[in-house]
């Protein structure tokens, strides 16, 4: 029997894996929603705001490692996907976006909601086309979907309403799609001179990122051949810090002394699938090698002595054999001693300095939500003070995920992340660490939640601010300004949605509340009201910063703020230390 277009493409998509569409639907989408409800084999997941659609596919897309779908209708609904697919693409994402468009016969006379899907998309997509015949679609998503696949990121499909409601013509392309896994590594000339270079030099430091996923026990082991400290980034906690006898920490601005301290006293770094882009936290003066899968990624953030191209775990492989065992473990054992006390700061400070009423320490929440959260849950943070917070408490264990807007860095990800982690992976849990102004820029999609029922936690670091710009604007000597919020009453909006709704304002009901959250079965939103004031201390500071903070706190009491000063030194008086 004869097919459509659309009925086509959901063959297509169907047959490469794709579970689910997440989209509101309208115009000319209405041909592919059609076709996705008679097919069956796809589920359509009605968002209430493409954003949170393009989210939810780009978390599903980062746990699964398998392509995933969005879709929005022409004009608002490509507009709205955007953030999302930015996101998605940045962070390495396989995601197909599906853009209807207005008839084609009406491009470029500014038909309503007529929109350029070439133009829009282009910068955050690898392949972004318009299927304008029926004989363009099948070859074109063939393309779109190989590139997402293959290269990690965004591909987007330009479909006319018109088209997709036209009749399907036999193609030439192979109609499914193709996933390799090559062995990428250096040559073998390349391996023996690292070898060389790691074999003669003393102190080794690992520094590893993403990019490092499916090598724990190859990094693991060649730290233990170098007596190597091993350092990480935010993203590559996750994949090298549980069962590592040789973790550091993490540097950058959500890291620790340890981990900064590591990478700059060592004679070599050796930088494993990492693009960290904080140059200055990266050292100068010493050695540096880079591994990483891109080759344009090597020696845009340092000076190298040595760039090389691979797959971590297949270069790790190759290069361990030819590493002579070092005895000396001095600079190792020193590492690990800062590392210690470090995390021994940590959190001496969440038990003896747990906040007040409405302003309860942040440190204290996340270190109780790592407590009570299963060994395999997946966390979702939204950018700013939660990123930072999430970094330091949420411990790392084999089962463990975290997903953030770490690249992009957009606020309101958690929470639709959340949506694309549940649907992914329905037996384990989810948590999203919210900020009250991330969470109250898609508030609306907690319907989505509500609808589907999933059994999302979601916990909102309410310290009615814009916390991480006015600690930017602090540091820099600018008085904070339009970052204080007054926020809805967020436990009453999720009960209204069907959500049950707890608040926690006292440091001495945060752990018996939260722990209600955790055995509820269902979705729950948590607002827990925290210290507007906290601060959270880089793992190295300028003399400049703090020039910077003590001239916007004087600021402040010029401009009769005296009272804000005081609770920040009261709020932050425990990391006095860190600053002397």
């Amino acid at each position: 029997m004869a097919i459509n277009v659309a009925e086509q493409l959901v063959n297509m998509l169907a047959d490469a894996g794709i579970k689910r569409i997440y989209a509101v639907t309208g115009d000319s989408l209405n041909p592919v929603n059609d076709a996705i409800r008679r097919d069956k084999r796809i589920q359509w997941i009605h968002v209430r705001h493409e954003e949170a659609g393009a989210y939810a596919a780009g978390a599903e897309a980062q746990l699964t490692g398998n392509i995933t779908c969005c879709a929005g209708s022409s004009g608002p609904g490509h507009v709205h996907l955007v953030n999302g697919l930015y996101d998605a693409h940045r962070s390495g994402a396989p995601v197909l976006a599906i853009a209807s468009t207005c008839i084609n016969s009406e491009f470029g006379m500014n038909y309503f909601q007529e929109t350029n899907p070439i133009k829009l998309f282009d910068d955050c997509s690898l392949y972004n086309q318009v299927a304008n015949t029926p004989e363009q679609l099948p070859r074109m998503l063939q393309a779109a979907m190989q590139h997402a696949i293959q290269l990690l990121g965004v591909s987007v499909v330009g479909l006319p309403g018109n088209v997709a409601s036209a009749a399907a013509t036999e193609s030439h392309s192979s109609l499914k799609s193709y996933r390799t896994q090559p062995v990428i590594r250096p040559s073998e000339e390349e391996i023996s001179a690292l070898a060389g270079l790691l074999n003669k030099e003393a102190n080794i430091v690992l520094f590893c990122g993403y990019g490092c996923r499916g090598a724990h026990e190859e990094i693991v082991a060649l730290a233990q051949k170098l007596k190597a400290p091993v350092a990480y980034s935010f993203r590559g906690k996750m994949e090298v810090e549980y069962d590592n006898p040789y973790a550091v920490g993490m540097t950058g601005l959500l890291g620790m002394t340890s981990g900064y301290e590591a990478m700059h006293d060592a004679d070599v770094l050796l930088l494993l699938g990492t693009d960290f882009p904080y140059t200055p936290f990266m050292p100068s003066d010493n050695k540096i090698i880079q591994i990483d899968i891109k080759a344009e990624h090597l020696g845009r953030r340092a000076h190298l002595t040595m760039g090389l191209q691979g797959n971590i775990k297949d270069t790790l492989k190759a290069l361990s054999p030819l590493i002579n065992e070092k005895k000396e473990e001095k600079f190792l054992k020193t590492q690990k001693a800062i590392y210690k006390k470090a995390l021994d700061h940590l959190y001496e400070n969440v038990k003896s300095h747990r906040g007040n009423v409405n302003a309860i320490h942040p440190e204290y929440v996340a270190s109780v939500i790592d407590k009570l959260a299963e060994d395999d849950a997946i966390f979702c943070l939204d950018t700013g003070m939660c990123c930072v917070w999430g970094a330091r408490y949420i411990q790392a264990t084999k089962g463990r995920d975290i997903l953030g807007s770490f690249v992009h860095g957009s606020m309101a990800n958690a929470m639709p992340q959340a949506i694309g982690a549940s649907f992914a992976c329905p037996d384990r849990q989810v948590v999203a660490l919210c900020g009250d102004g991330g969470l109250s820029m898609l508030l609306g999609d907690l319907m989505t939640i509500a609808q589907y029922k999933l059994p999302v936690k979601i916990i909102i670091f309410n310290n009615r601010s814009l916390g991480m710009v006015k600690l930017e604007m602090e540091v820099a000597g600018i008085p904070d300004w339009q970052t204080d919020m007054i926020d809805p009453v967020f436990e009453k909006i999720a009960e209204a949605m069907g959500i049950k709704g707890i608040k926690i304002s006292s440091p001495e009901e945060t752990e018996p509340l939260l722990k209600e959250v955790f055995e509820t079965s269902g979705p729950v939103v948590a607002n827990v009201m925290t210290d507007p004031n906290a601060l959270a201390l880089p793992p190295h500071i300028e003399w400049e910063q703090m020039k910077g903070f003590t001239m916007s706190m004087t600021k402040l009491m010029l401009g009769g703020r005296m009272q804000e000063v005081i609770d920040t030194v009261k709020s932050n008086i425990n990391h006095l230390d860190d600053l002397l």
